[in-house]
């Protein structure tokens, strides 16, 4: 079980210190974080709550999976863990598929008469 909750369609306006005011409600608050987009630096309408306990996140979700905040209805529930997004592959950095001939990876050349 985990103590970590994932809240989703948060209004943009919705700070870090408004989400743990709203939890600090029903329970006992250890971190409340808005994710915010790197580029812009808006919110990007979801964010994470971690409880002091099970209990306090259960209690949580029961009493705030739906509640509206500024006219959104908001989602609770249990965060999924972290996957690692830095993924296996990428090209390097040569697109075509790496025959030569232009990248069509069907055998023939740019002319398309058909040698292999």
């Amino acid at each position: 079980m985990t103590k970590k909750l994932y809240i989703g369609s948060l209004p943009y306006a919705v700070s870090d210190a408004d989400l743990e005011r709203i939890f600090a409600e029903v329970g006992q608050v250890e971190s409340a974080r808005v994710i915010m987009d790197r580029d812009s630096g808006r919110s990007k309408g979801f964010g994470f709550v971690e409880m002091a306990t099970e209990e306090d996140a259960q209690k949580a979700i029961q009493q705030l999976n739906g509640a509206t905040i500024e006219g959104r209805a908001i989602l609770v529930s249990l965060a999924r863990p972290q996957t690692d997004r830095r993924g296996g592959g990428g090209g390097g950095g040569r697109s075509g598929g790496g025959r030569g001939f232009g990248g069509n990876n069907r055998g023939g050349n740019r002319d398309g008469d058909g040698w292999r």
